[in-house]
């Protein structure tokens, strides 16, 4: 990553852009009407944000995704973290 963008957003939020876009790209073709597959995305998200997030908010998020049927981007899942509603 020697784009001059993403370093500066690397180093204003700490958040590795390399693993950023490697996600973004395993989210192509991910299936999210799997639980095991949305858990996993928002441990992912977790991990690069360096943002735990707590058991029972993490089953909300997978209920609102796999059940409800609620469109996941990292946008709603940075959402749901950070609001942690």
């Amino acid at each position: 990553m020697e784009n001059p963008f993403f370093k500066n957003i690397e180093k204003k939020t700490g958040v590795n852009m390399a693993e950023v876009l490697k996600l973004a790209n395993s989210l192509q073709n991910a299936n999210f009407k799997d639980e095991k597959t949305v858990r996993e995305v928002i441990q992912k998200v977790s991990r690069i944000a360096n943002k735990p997030v707590p058991k029972d908010m993490e089953n909300k998020i997978v209920e609102s995704i796999v059940k409800d049927g609620k469109k996941l981007d990292m946008n709603t899942i940075s959402d749901m973290i950070n609001n942690k509603k």
